[in-house]
């Protein structure tokens, strides 16, 4: 029995990242060995285990037939004959198949991937097993964004052949949506969409969201010209956002594809055209409710903080609680997020007159907020002589008014 570290963590040892979690293989071992060892088994369609301290997972050495269309469409062979280099050759990238000996603090390149991740490259390993998992382009797109990477030209071009031949049809909503939260997750979530596009993923995945890019902006405000460069624009500064304040900002101005071409590119309209796009995507995806209603509240209401400082006392009520119900504080400092990234999202210089006016409105917002929050409708005057009728909530809505400065 032969055991290896394996994966990510190895790479992330040459690029000085600290792995998350570490990942084994063993090499001359069959599933009752493992378990006489004390390891728990988990795997549910081949085996891995769980190591009985560390928790880490340890998994067979394994060869793969694909046998069908779907990603579970899978013929596994684990005898304890099975060599690195069979193993190895199964494995998507070269930066991800490096195998790890602890005893003798040794890695074990053998297919070129210490290489590769000295040259920051992203390439595949073996084109035939590639294209057996169509999830590997997304994976592909992820990676790339998360570790900085460039693509090797044979490695998209064959992502762009698969999605080209239909192969992105074979995965389920589940498994799509999954990578996504993943990119999501990273800061660079920007140009995991731009990869998407150029292996042209985007437009099969997200194809409203691909259509942005040929909605033409006013080139005065917008020098970026068109809306999908827009929200990579503003993708570029929501490293700090939370992944659902990345997916609400992706979809912000979905609704201009739905702009009548007689007003573009005033776009008038656009936040109201959003909704019903933003359900489609998500019901397609299958996409968790929290995500989508962030996105529906900041694609209804992200032009509204440009009028925020001359709104009236009901008209701001309204907005905070359009924005947060007047209890959600994430949401209102999602959205201000939003808004900001929104804003800064031009490829020109933005004036220090908007700058300075979206800093007071945000505060407005902020300050509104913690007071309106902390008022109940006992604190109403004669509270316990009001009818408790259709009459009294806009008797409170006045009262919360009187509030708002």
């Amino acid at each position: 029995m032969k055991t290896y570290l394996v994966g990510g963590a190895v790479r992330d040892m040459i690029l000085n990242i600290t792995p998350h979690d570490k990942d084994y293989v063993v090499f001359g071992a069959t599933e009752k060995e493992m378990l006489a060892a004390g390891f728990i088994s988990v795997g549910k369609k081949f085996p891995v285990f769980l190591h009985p301290i560390t928790k880490n997972e340890y998994a067979l050495a394994r060869k793969e037939e694909k046998i069908g269309d779907k990603h579970t469409d899978f013929r596994f062979l684990f005898t304890p004959d099975i060599t690195p280099q069979e193993d190895v050759i199964r494995r998507d990238f070269t930066c991800n198949a490096l195998l790890y000996d602890e005893t003798q603090k040794k890695i074990i390149d053998l297919i070129g991937g210490i290489d590769d991740i000295h040259k920051k490259i992203l390439r595949h390993i073996n084109s035939e097993h590639f294209i057996e998992d169509p999830l590997r382009i997304l994976r592909m797109c992820r990676f790339a964004a998360k570790l900085n990477f460039t693509i090797a030209p044979e490695t998209m071009i064959l992502a762009q052949q698969m999605v080209n031949n239909g192969m992105l049809d074979h995965l389920t909503p589940e498994r799509i949506w999954n990578e996504i939260n993943n990119a999501l997750q990273q800061p660079n979530f920007a140009r995991f969409i731009l990869l998407l596009k150029e292996c042209r993923a985007l437009n099969f995945l997200l194809p409203e969201i691909d259509k942005l890019w040929d909605i033409p902006e006013r080139t005065d405000y917008h020098p970026e010209g068109n809306s999908g460069a827009h929200t990579i624009l503003s993708l570029e500064h929501a490293e700090n956002l939370s992944a659902k304040a990345k997916f609400a900002l992706l979809m912000h101005d979905i609704g201009k594809t739905m702009t009548p071409p007689e007003i573009l590119p005033s776009h008038h309209g656009h936040d109201k055209a959003a909704a019903p796009l933003i359900k489609k995507i998500c019901k397609r995806l299958k996409i968790p409710n929290s995500y989508r209603n962030l996105a529906l509240m900041a694609a209804a209401q992200h032009m509204q903080i440009r009028n925020v400082l001359d709104m009236k006392k009901g008209r701001l009520l309204t907005l905070l609680t359009d924005i947060c119900e007047l209890k959600h504080r994430q949401n209102l400092i999602d959205y201000i997020k939003i808004c900001r990234c929104d804003m800064l999202g031009r490829q020109r210089k933005i004036p220090q007159l908007e700058l300075s006016y979206f800093r007071r409105a945000a505060l407005r917002l902020i300050l509104n907020f913690k007071i309106q929050s902390k008022i109940k409708a006992t604190d109403m005057p004669n509270f316990t002589t009001y009818s408790k009728d259709a009459t009294f909530a806009e008797k409170f809505f006045n009262y919360r008014v009187e509030k708002i400065f």
